[in-house]
């Protein structure tokens, strides 16, 4: 049993494993060192600019997916959609500081085609290392799992799947009679809770997994007396899949083990890059633009009467409400308790600002939002205050969404959730992808939503 003395000193955030940190590592190694090779290939000197690149290229890619237990198809179609989205942005940063002629084309062209299959080749190979080290007998390890529950079943599943960790998952063990325990387990019970310490030392078990309910809190810590002492290394599995866990993580609270579950991803080193990313694109994206936003907002005010900009209430982070700029496209300007969504011909709706709301032109002026701290380029998208208290009884976890600021476009804007969401069940999948994004969060997925982004506008037809 853990003192509570010993806390600070036991309790730390999960390693790192060795493939995450070569992944880490390799990605950003990997497109570094191909950019120099085809510099040097083409006879060109490694200069300032170049080297200047590179540190660039680094910080944006670091750390590097670890795509080795990936098949080797979906590895290719990341590695495509990460590299596009990079080579994207550098494009615009360089022609919008006129430092492109700083590098040849050649070698931007060699290093553009490259680098996918460098990358592609390194993961094929350490995939290989990977399943060819699983299957040597010496280093496979044995584990049991400990509650013969529905919970426990998802672990076998995932232990059995799991090829590359080279486990030999052996069965269950639980004190329940067999009519309580899930139905998969038939056969592959091995003994109640008294047997899992002996069991573990005759058969030299390496992992046990415990996914006991926490009401069982006498039998586990009896079970950890028993177990601690064998060489077995022991996993606790709470029973959270009815929670939307966002950023969970072991942290340590000046000596108190605290298990966050619900947390936003934007904290620490990561706020600095999503902020510094949103300025830096934001800034450049509106000095582009800025004559098509001049050429809208004289379109809309020939098109109706009224102001250019609409002005509306929406939640933002923490659920604060702020206020959102948005080309005018409707005849009327609703802003209050109750909001209707916008549906398809709706008579509010100018011929101007349908054209507008079906290829997002409506949205440019939330890039201002963007400089002024209130939305991100990419996050949820906001909904109305109205919509937001409708919702937020209706959906579950839909607050979460709030744990970052919305963005002008999204993780489900993309993957077609785009425009009215006439049903409960069309905003629980936004939803669902709002929260997958903030569990999935790096620059490089931010700089994939924007390209995708642009496709969308140009072919979707679902925003009216």
């Amino acid at each position: 049993m853990f003192e509570e003395r010993n806390y600070k000193r036991t309790f730390y955030s999960a390693p790192q494993s060795v493939t995450s940190l070569v992944a880490a590592l390799l990605e950003p190694a990997i497109i570094v060192a191909v950019f120099l090779a085809a510099t040097v290939a083409h006879d060109e000197p490694v200069s300032r600019a170049a080297l200047t690149l590179c540190l660039l290229v680094f910080a944006l890619t670091f750390p590097g997916r670890n795509r080795f237990k990936d098949k080797l198809l979906n590895a290719a179609t990341d590695i495509v959609s990460s590299w596009v989205p990079l080579l994207a942005i550098l494009y615009l940063c360089g022609y919008a500081t006129r430092s492109l002629h700083y590098f040849e084309n050649d070698v931007l062209l060699s290093w553009a085609l490259v680098t996918p299959w460098v990358q592609w080749v390194a993961v094929w190979i350490g995939r290989t290392i990977l399943r060819r080290r699983a299957l040597q007998p010496h280093l496979r390890k044995s584990a049991i799992i400990v509650g013969a529950s529905p919970l426990g079943v998802k672990v076998a599943a995932a232990l059995e799947g799991d090829k590359e960790e080279g486990r030999d998952f052996l069965g269950w063990f639980d004190d329940r009679a067999d009519e309580r325990v899930a139905g998969e387990t038939t056969g592959r019970m091995l003994g109640g809770l008294k047997d899992v310490a002996p069991y573990v030392r005759t058969h030299g078990v390496a992992d046990v997994f415990i996914t006991l309910p926490l009401g069982s809190q006498p039998r586990i810590l009896e079970l950890l007396e028993s177990i601690q002492g064998t060489t077995a290394s022991l996993y606790f599995v709470p029973d959270v899949f009815g929670i939307s866990i966002v950023q969970g993580r072991l942290q340590d609270m000046n000596g108190v083990p605290v298990v966050g579950i619900l947390e936003t991803p934007f904290t620490g080193t990561n706020e600095l890059v999503k902020r510094i990313s949103d300025i830096m694109l934001a800034s450049i994206i509106l000095v582009l633009i800025s004559p098509l936003l001049l050429a809208i907002a004289i379109g809309v005010k020939l098109s109706s009467p009224g102001p250019a900009i609409f002005r509306q209430k929406r939640n933002g982070l923490d659920g604060g409400e702020i206020t959102v700029y948005k080309f005018r496209s409707m005849r009327t300007m609703d802003n209050g308790p109750v909001i209707a969504q916008a549906t398809k011909e709706d008579p509010r709706i100018t011929p101007f600002g349908a054209f507008l709301r079906r290829t997002s032109l409506d949205e440019l002026p939330q890039f201002i939002n963007v400089l002024q701290g209130r939305m991100s380029i990419v996050g949820p998208r906001p909904h109305a205050v109205a919509h937001n208290e409708m919702y937020r009884e209706m959906i579950k976890a839909y607050m979460v969404r709030h744990k970052v600021k919305p963005g002008i476009t999204g993780w489900a804007q993309v993957n077609g959730l785009r425009g009215e969401t006439d049903t409960v069940e069309k905003m629980k999948a936004r939803v669902e992808y709002d929260l997958e994004y903030l569990r999935n969060w790096s620059l490089v997925l931010d700089l994939q939503i924007m390209v995708r982004t642009i496709r969308v506008i140009f072919f979707d037809r679902n925003a009216y």
